[in-house]
């Protein structure tokens, strides 16, 4: 018995991913490769730039109602899942711990070091100052996604929001660029993964 707890004690002690981490980030994943490529579709209807189209193999819904009802039905997912992750992450300490403090002078050596390909990745249990400032910026791009959504979706119900956001037609400016540098996030954190294989394992198995 008491070498089933003190194996159990040193599994949890290798964790480096617990389980909620991992269930989030997997479903973040599918709510943002469905919301985007929705929103793609949706965007082909009304476009803000003429010049720029998305080519309806990378779009979802195949016309303008269906990508409606997907990017609607997607909405909720996103956005109670990001409530969880983030309000999971204060409340464990997770995000204090992991992803705070960024200094500048961190984030300019880190990057550096990225540039050149000299940066450590050997303890994948820290973030390196780059690691930080990019899931910060994620965390807060999705806040902007789900806030200038709702300015557009509801632009009446919340005059507020579409305020903050100088009118309807400008939510949709921010809408899309905020979409933009969650795509962008998407790549980098895929190219990531591509270089370093051993933390796509840490968010399958968590160690």
């Amino acid at each position: 018995m008491g070498n089933l707890i003190n194996h159990g004690i040193a599994l949890i002690r290798t964790t480096i991913q617990p389980a909620w981490v991992r269930c989030t980030h997997w479903i973040n994943a599918l709510a943002v490769v469905l919301m985007v490529t929705s929103g793609w579709q949706i965007y082909n209807a009304s476009p803000i730039f003429q010049v720029l189209r998305f080519p309806s193999a990378i779009t979802l819904g195949a016309w303008l109602g269906r990508a409606l009802r997907w990017h609607f039905a997607i909405m909720w997912m996103l956005f109670v899942n990001f409530l969880v992750y983030v309000g999971l992450n204060i409340a464990s300490g997770r995000l204090r711990r992991q992803l705070l403090p960024v200094s500048f002078k961190s984030l300019a050596t880190d990057l550096v070091g990225a540039l050149r390909g000299t940066l450590a990745h050997e303890d994948l249990t820290r973030y390196n100052a780059v690691q930080k400032f990019a899931y910060l910026v994620a965390i807060v791009d999705i806040g902007v996604v789900i806030l200038s959504g709702l300015a557009i979706w509801k632009s009446v119900q919340f005059p507020l929001l579409r305020t903050l956001m100088d009118g309807y037609d400008n939510a949709r400016v921010v809408h899309f660029f905020a979409m933009g540098v969650l795509v962008a996030f998407f790549v980098l954190h895929v190219v990531m993964v591509a270089l370093v294989p051993r933390s796509l394992f840490l968010m399958i198995g968590g160690r």
